[in-house]
């Protein structure tokens, strides 16, 4: 190794003072006379009983729907029966027209190639 009398030391970015820096930038706060704190809001006053979640499983993944968390069945049920019962019967209807067309299309895409084949003999 060969001394450098230049060398001094590891290198720094210089700094230059900034006499309008004010520390570290904060988001104004503007008060809500709206808002209330409720230091209760999130407490269960009982254990829960009843959790139901709707899981779709799909091509493109798990879709998590309506999910329901309730301490009376009865009120879990009728909000069932509001959503997922209600929809459940139109949307088993359009998939199955759907697979119906699909399987269509393949039929008549093997009846086509059948009928070239036959001509290419």
């Amino acid at each position: 190794m060969i001394p450098n009398p230049k060398h001094k030391g590891e290198w720094r970015a210089r700094r230059i003072p900034n006499p309008a820096y004010k520390g570290t930038w904060k988001p104004k706060q503007i008060a809500n006379p709206k808002y209330v704190q409720d230091d209760k809001l999130y407490l269960i006053p009982k254990p829960l009983k009843h959790v139901g979640i709707d899981v779709w499983q799909v091509k493109a993944g798990s879709i998590f729907d309506n999910i329901i968390i309730g301490d009376n069945l009865d009120e879990v049920n009728a909000i069932i029966d509001k959503t997922w019962k209600a929809t459940k019967d139109a949307e088993k209807k359009a998939l199955d027209e759907k697979e119906a067309k699909k399987d269509d299309k393949k039929d008549d895409e093997k009846k086509d190639k059948e009928d070239e084949d036959k001509e290419d003999l």
